[in-house]
């Protein structure tokens, strides 16, 4: 096989919702051959331990936090790839998914940078896994729609409501803790049920994650026992609706709250 990680070259890697056993084989291949890791805050400790011993550079990038702004960290990137480094840009979940790759892509492709993609498993479908949850379901949840609720300071949540407020749809809300009080009034407003089943994730796949369960109306309240910091994911619909119970699964990692 043709060597794909060559000097030179950039590659933008999934990490995955965390648990470094949920990486891709080829994103481990990857970080053990990288020269530098240019890597997100919410990307674990045990991911990085695989990419030693590639210089690790934090690039930041948390809600409210950004220590790097993304013209910054697209100038590291292709500067380190014209120095004859193998760089790794290392993204939490899934780059393409809310992860800014495509002005990475830009910034590569302007400098004639080869760059590649290895995609990961995205948020929403470990904390699926996680919570014995389906993202689909025959008959009543045919689309599944990725929403980003980060918004620029001052600036409104604009989403299409209407839209998302269709019965047979999931949602996956991804940065989803502070607007949720809005989310939810403004999808109940827009037609949805307020009892429609919602799940929100909390460090989905690591060992202090925390799945709490309720019902659309309760969004509001169920997220004041969450962290200013916690990165949070909302799974919206019938889909979520638990049907079962993993009797392996500690007791106290969920806090449920019954939906009437």
């Amino acid at each position: 096989m043709d060597d794909d990680f060559t000097p030179r070259t950039v590659w933008l890697v999934g990490a995955g919702p965390g648990d470094p056993e949920l990486l891709t084989r080829k994103a481990a291949r990857l970080l053990a051959r990288a020269d530098i890791v240019f890597y997100d805050a919410l990307v674990g400790a045990g991911v990085l331990d695989l990419a030693a011993p590639a210089e690790l550079i934090c690039v930041g990038k948390r809600s409210g936090r950004h220590s790097k702004d993304q013209r910054t960290i697209d100038a590291l990137i292709v500067d380190a790839a014209l120095a004859d480094k193998r760089v790794v840009r290392l993204k939490g979940g899934d780059p393409p998914i809310f992860g800014r790759s495509a002005e990475e892509l830009a910034a590569c492709a302007a400098y004639g940078v080869p760059v590649r993609i290895c995609p990961g498993i995205t948020a929403a479908s470990a904390a699926a896994a996680s919570g014995l949850a389906s993202l689909t379901l025959r008959g009543s949840a045919r689309q599944l729609t990725f929403v980003t609720a980060h918004a620029r300071s001052g600036e409104a949540l604009d989403l299409d409501w209407a839209t998302l407020a269709r019965t047979d749809t999931t949602l996956a809300i991804y940065m989803g803790r502070a607007a949720a009080p809005d989310i939810a009034r403004k999808l109940i407003a827009a037609g949805r049920a307020p009892d429609t089943p919602v799940m929100i994730a909390v460090n989905a796949s690591l060992p202090n994650e925390r799945l709490i369960r309720g019902r659309l109306d309760a969004l509001p309240f169920l997220v004041k026992a969450l962290g200013n910091s916690d990165p949070t994911l909302l799974l919206i619909g019938e889909a979520c609706r638990p049907t079962i119970v993993n009797e392996a699964r500690p007791r106290d990692s969920i806090a449920a709250c019954a939906l009437r």
